[in-house]
């Protein structure tokens, strides 16, 4: 289980795209951590659930999830069967840039402001989704004259597969996870500013401090400390990129001590705030 610093940043992108099948029995099964890029996974066999901030998806075979970059997640694996996924890393920018008004992005977009990062393909959208995976790996065989490019393309046309099965998705689907621990993550998202501990946040939904605790840790993967205190942090830094002066980005945040938090935000971004910032 994770360590209360053991959410992170994991993975660079230093490409427009980067695409992965990995076939294992075991995997790698990180602690909580999130990207500076855009992530999509897509089952193809194995037992996962996925964590995705508050909430848990079991994945089934061609399952399709969005994680938005700077998204809290991890996968549980079950080691006992065979693993085999897609794994496609985006970079953002140069989808909005290259191609502006597309909309290529927008799933992972949605999928984030509507906490519904699953995707499950129908019969008729299978094939397609098949189709263009099928596709983009032939053509990574290829390495003729032209061949980065028709790699490009094809990836383009597996996320308008995806846009397309994320728009014909109901717009409202009944919430998962505990009905209760939902109240506390929405109320954490609201109020994570302020000094939230375990004994006040038990009282004022009701429960033990020490029940409390262990329902925490069941729906979301993590301690109550190590969600506030990432909350905080990627607050920080989306308030640092608008060109919020450090310290103020760290009052903004919930932060009092400036050390503290200076020193919270590099071990878990990987970088000071000044650096964030394109100051350093």
């Amino acid at each position: 289980m994770p360590r209360d610093n053991s959410i992170n940043r994991a993975g660079y992108l230093r490409e427009s795209f980067h695409y992965f099948h990995l076939r294992d029995s075991a995997g790698q099964e990180l602690d909580f951590h999130f990207h500076e890029f855009d992530k999509l996974v897509i089952l193809l066999s194995g037992s996962v659930d996925y964590l995705v901030e508050e909430q848990r998806y079991t994945l089934a075979p061609w399952s399709v999830l969005l994680v938005r970059h700077h998204t809290i997640h991890k996968a549980v694996i079950d080691r006992t069967v065979p693993y085999e996924r897609i794994i496609l890393y985006l970079d953002r920018h140069y989808f909005e840039r290259a191609f502006p008004g597309a909309g290529l992005i927008d799933c992972f977009d949605q999928a984030d402001r509507r906490r519904r990062h699953m995707l499950t393909a129908a019969e008729n959208q299978l094939g397609e989704l098949r189709a263009a995976i099928e596709a983009y790996e032939r053509a990574a065989k290829d390495e003729r004259l032209g061949a980065q490019t028709m790699r490009e393309t094809l990836i383009i046309q597996l996320l308008i597969q995806v846009n397309r099965l994320h728009e014909a998705a109901p717009e409202h689907t009944e919430p998962v996870g505990d009905p209760k621990l939902r109240q506390v993550l929405s109320y954490i998202n609201e109020h994570f500013r302020e000094e939230l501990t375990v004994e006040a946040l038990a009282e004022r939904f009701y429960m033990s401090p020490y029940h409390f605790m262990r329902r925490f840790k069941a729906q979301t993967g993590s301690t109550v400390h190590a969600y506030v205190r990432q909350k905080r942090l990627m607050n920080a830094a989306r308030l640092l990129r608008e060109g919020v002066p450090a310290a103020r980005a760290a009052a903004e945040s919930g932060y009092g001590d400036y050390s503290a938090f200076h020193r919270a935000f590099k071990e878990s971004f990987g970088v000071s705030p000044g650096k964030m910032m394109g100051k350093e």
